[in-house]
């Protein structure tokens, strides 16, 4: 069988990527990388960077090459086939790790080179790789007896398993509810552009009148717009329960059970290396010092916050009680009547923002902006292999016409693709024999989709989306490090990741900038004074109540960790609503399920670390106030942010690349300036 996953090519060939080509070229490819590994510890050494690291990397670098383009296209054009495929290889590549984090003659080699006299005159980085590996091994369980070291595995194998099982089953709720409205009063209030988004996806389902779901546009569409307030709460609590033993679905596709696992591995995986809870385990790879430090500055953000969240509250419900006799505010009242008050103090209406913001101006925009930033060129590939027609390809090169790195843009929703919005990367930065291998990124968004002839329209809110994640693709591609383990965002510490991507969401307030990426979409009639002038005096709007619910899913996710005890079990809503009660505003209702759809702790990176997104907000901001000194598009101050932060990965600390970059360390005091909230 011809087997595009082992076929070299630069690219994934997604067009010929067959389910049943998955689980042939894995099985080949840990074959070779296993085999690898023996035969060069069966020299004995004495061992070099060349004979040991850069051999392995060789063979992990193609396993990572294949696997890639199949969990991309497990997340983006999922399928039963796909997704059966998929599963079949998350064991075995689970194995693969553990089997590597506790091979003690390879431990050993490490150790020996750690300690040989070659160390001193191998560069920064290949040093960070050695290090890191070292503190990996530990982490594998290295340090166990084998009846431990064979229980870590088992864990480790269940919790793939279990993550990928909790995403199934969000993905499969998510898809199971529609309603179909056949009287468009029923939609009465929502704009021309959501009721063309319905009627497009009913016509595609061939049915009449409109189809609203669960996806994310649509949902949206429906909590801000809809007058009908029976509609908002039918489709915030199918919203809400998904996954979970409550709402529409209720049982069908809970993830109840698979969470309480999720939890109990985590934490005896944590135990079995020694560590109190998995908390502590997650800051091994962390900026963060203790869990005693996340939780302060979890907790003194809050205190803040809290009066400013409570104060906007207030306003809100005071403004649906005396422009619409609404007495009290229900969670599916929030969005809805906070948009009456932002058009009714602002005169700011998101519809009005989103015809100057079509993706064909903030695209090239986006472009232009990081071009003027960091000297670079962002060119468009027309010729290229893709999973979705909608799916476009670009270049970028430096001043010296040097290409850093290529990238995908898939923006748009649609069924059978994972909510939210994420950069992957599809091929890292590294050098080989003869040349250096190009990084390239895969950028994901769920926004609403084009309808008719017209483009996208995004909201403010999704030209920052997309700026966040364009940050995270120029840290993946700007890398100028050269060796695999810290190339990129390989080896940064997970609470410093977010640095790059918030940043870059500060251009999208600039009137500079602004004018890049903004345009009537039927004019080209720039985006006018008095719209922005109302942009800038809603920007802060509401933003405590926005800021404590950040901190809310912060703590949650914390504290389910940090405070995880075998005998009692996971006490995940206990904790979530003693979390509530100490610092959320806003009253949710009994059956709300928040945490069966939390995918970002319960199948992504982020547990006990969802916290990374306020610590790495702190950077940013700080970072971003150089910019406000010096011209936020001043070319020295944005070079020295390209070769200080993006060019560096993870080749050194990320405290030490920050002050390399603004002379000190970080200060709260502009991320508090940044959110209108007094220090």
């Amino acid at each position: 069988m011809n087997n595009p996953l082992l076929e070299n090519t630069p690219l994934p060939q997604f067009s010929k990527i067959l389910p049943e080509h998955v689980e042939p070229a894995i099985d080949h490819l840990l074959n070779i990388a296993r085999t690898t590994i023996a035969e060069q510890l069966a020299s004995g050494g004495p061992y070099t960077w060349q004979n040991l690291i850069e051999v392995i990397d060789n063979a992990e670098d193609r396993l990572n090459k294949a696997w890639s383009p199949v969990s991309h296209m497990n997340s983006v054009v999922n399928s039963d086939a796909m997704r059966d495929a998929y599963n079949a290889c998350l064991s075995k590549l689970s194995e693969y790790a553990t089997e590597v984090g506790q091979n003690q003659a390879l431990y050993e080699a490490y150790q020996a080179l750690h300690d040989g006299s070659d160390f001193d005159h191998l560069d920064r980085a290949q040093q960070k790789v050695i290090q890191n590996a070292l503190r990996d091994f530990h982490l594998s369980g290295i340090d166990l007896p084998p009846d431990q070291q064979t229980r870590y595995k088992e864990i480790s194998q269940q919790l793939s398993k279990l993550g990928s099982q909790y995403e199934e089953n969000l993905l499969d709720a998510t898809n199971a509810w529609h309603k179909q409205i056949i009287h468009i009063e029923e939609l009465a209030g929502l704009p021309e552009s959501a009721l063309a988004q319905a009627r497009q996806a009913a016509l595609a389902e061939d049915k009449d009148g409109w189809l609203i779901n669960l996806q994310f546009p649509s949902y949206l569409a429906i909590m801000t717009y809809a007058d009908n307030r029976e509609l908002r709460r039918e489709h915030y609590e199918a919203f809400c329960t998904r996954a979970s033993d409550q709402g529409p679905n209720a049982s069908q596709w809970d993830n109840t059970e698979v969470m309480e696992k999720i939890l109990a591995l985590r934490h005896e995986k944590a135990q079995l290396l020694g560590y109190k809870n998995y908390a502590e385990l997650s800051l091994a790879k962390k900026m963060a010092e203790s869990t005693a430090q996340v939780v302060k500055f979890l907790e003194d953000l809050a205190d803040k916050s809290w009066r400013q969240a409570r104060r906007d509250l207030a306003e809100l419900q005071e403004f649906a009680s005396n422009e619409y006799g609404l007495h009290q505010l229900q969670a599916w009242d929030i969005g809805y009547y906070s948009e009456k008050m932002r058009q009714h103090f602002y005169q700011l209406s998101q519809e009005e923002v989103k015809v100057y913001f079509p993706s064909n101006r903030v695209i090239p925009g986006l472009f232009a902006i990081v071009e003027k930033l960091f000297g670079l060129h962002i060119s468009v590939i027309t010729d290229f292999d893709t999973w979705h027609p909608d799916v476009s390809f670009y270049q970028i090169s430096d001043q010296q016409g040097q290409v850093r790195g290529r990238f995908y843009l898939d923006l748009y929703a649609r069924a059978k693709k994972r909510g939210g919005a994420w950069m992957d990367d599809c091929v890292n930065r590294r050098k080989l024999a003869t040349e250096i291998q190009i990084p390239v990124a895969y950028l994901v968004c769920n926004f609403t989709p084009p309808t008719g002839n017209d483009p996208a329209l995004l909201s403010h809110d999704e030209v920052q989306t997309l700026f966040h994640e364009f940050g995270h693709g120029i840290h993946h591609m700007l890398t100028q490090i050269d060796h695999l383990g810290v190339s990129g965002i390989n080896g940064v510490e997970w609470d410093a990741v977010e640095l790059p991507s918030q940043f870059l969401e500060n251009w999208c307030w600039e009137k500079e900038a602004l004018a890049l990426i903004s345009g009537h979409y039927q004019t080209g009639e720039p985006l006018p004074e008095s719209l922005f002038a109302k942009m800038l005096a809603a920007k802060n709007f509401q933003a405590g109540m926005q800021m404590v619910r950040q901190l809310e899913f912060s703590l949650f996710d914390f504290k389910i960790h940090q405070d995880y005890t075998p005998d009692k079990g996971g006490q995940i809503y206990p904790i979530l609503r003693q979390i509530r009660e100490q610092i959320a505003v806003v009253k949710v209702p009994d059956f709300n399920r928040f945490a069966h759809s939390f995918s970002h702790i319960f199948a992504g990176g982020y547990a006990a670390g969802y916290y990374s997104y306020k610590w790495a907000e702190v950077l940013s901001s700080d970072a971003y106030s150089l910019f406000e000194e010096n011209g936020i598009f001043d070319r020295v101050t944005g070079e020295s942010f390209l070769h200080n932060i993006l060019e560096q990965g993870g080749s050194s600390n990320a405290m030490t690349l920050f002050k390399n970059f603004r002379g000190r360390e970080p200060s709260i005091d502009a991320l508090l300036r940044h959110n209108g909230i007094a220090a």
